[in-house]
């Protein structure tokens, strides 16, 4: 489990297309180290309030704060340049295309800070960047498991080599339901509640077969067998019959496991010859389903069970 070191580079690399940015000056401030998951607009600096100044975030120039500096005297405007400068922010947007004078360019070059130009409104861009470093300072980390879509429920599926999870996973495949990963899933917590998961790109989309090999599950399912990324509701395990002696076999007794400091439901298939596990791992996500929905059959025959024994008992 780890968090994110995040540089302006990494940023403008993974969300330049969406969010249209454009490099125009700083390019050596790239190696600047983003601290906070937020976009920060510095209107209160370029008017010379520099008290609880947002120094680590991204920093976004609308119109108005454009406009603002056009009132500035030459001396004046540059004075707030090198006073925003000072602060070494990681880097400086000018949204709806605003072009910065070659004054400030030429500050943010020396400063080593890098600009960028972007074509939306900037409020656009302060929801769509903010949403975009969410995702890239979520905590991440990998769980030893294939991972399936069963009809929305995510469910990762663990246990040995050998035990049978390539088996199970590819008769729920032949089902109709979603593969996720194969063998290593890697997880990113959404939200600080929602832990998803997803596959490494060099292997998405393929699945090792044992004594077959390598699939590509899309090509030979169709596309409707594969699922980039699936919040994980459930993780299976499956454990030889002989290495689980005591079965709760009613489950009044709900288990979990934590996946990057968040509880996840876990359950325990045991598996010996003859057994259909993928029905099994099917019917454990109807029933984490159900739980969901907030109905336990357990615990409503518990409830049955002790309702009638308090009509059984003597007067």
């Amino acid at each position: 489990m780890k968090k994110q070191t995040l540089t302006v580079e990494q940023f403008y690399k993974d969300n330049s297309r969406v969010l249209g940015l454009r490099l125009i000056a700083g390019e050596s401030g790239l190696k600047r180290i983003i601290r906070e998951p937020t976009v920060n607009r510095p209107g209160l600096v370029l008017a010379g309030f520099t008290k609880y100044f947002a120094r680590h975030r991204i920093q976004v120039i609308g119109a108005a704060e454009a406009t603002f500096l056009k009132t500035l005297t030459p001396q004046e405007r540059e004075k707030r340049y090198r006073l925003v400068l000072s602060f070494k922010v990681p880097c400086l947007v000018f949204g709806r295309s605003i072009q910065p004078d070659r004054l400030f360019l030429q500050m943010a070059e020396d400063a080593d800070i890098a600009v960028f130009s972007c074509p939306l409104i900037t409020m656009k861009f302060i929801n769509l960047a903010t949403i975009a470093l969410e995702n890239l300072f979520a905590l991440r980390g990998t769980e030893m498991g294939s991972m399936v879509d069963i009809l929305g429920v995510g469910v990762i599926i663990k246990g040995e080599s050998g035990i049978g999870k390539s088996e199970c996973v590819l008769a729920l495949i032949e089902r109709g339901y979603s593969l996720v990963s194969d063998d290593i899933t890697r997880v990113a917590l959404q939200d600080g509640k929602d832990v998803m998961g997803t596959s490494a790109e060099l292997t998405r989309n393929l699945m090792e077969v044992r004594g077959i090999g390598i699939i590509n599950v899309a090509m030979m399912f169709g596309v409707k067998s594969i699922r980039a990324e699936k919040r994980v509701d459930l993780v299976v395990s499956l454990r030889g019959w002989s290495e689980v002696p005591d079965v709760d076999r009613l489950g009044l007794e709900d288990e979990y496991v934590l996946i990057l400091g968040t509880k996840v439901p876990h359950i325990t298939i045991p598996v010996r010859p003859g057994r259909d596990i993928a029905r099994l791992v099917e019917v454990a996500a109807f029933q984490t389903k159900l739980k969901a929905s907030g109905h336990n059959p357990a615990r409503e025959l518990n409830d049955r069970l002790i309702a009638q024994m308090n009509d059984n008992r003597p007067a």
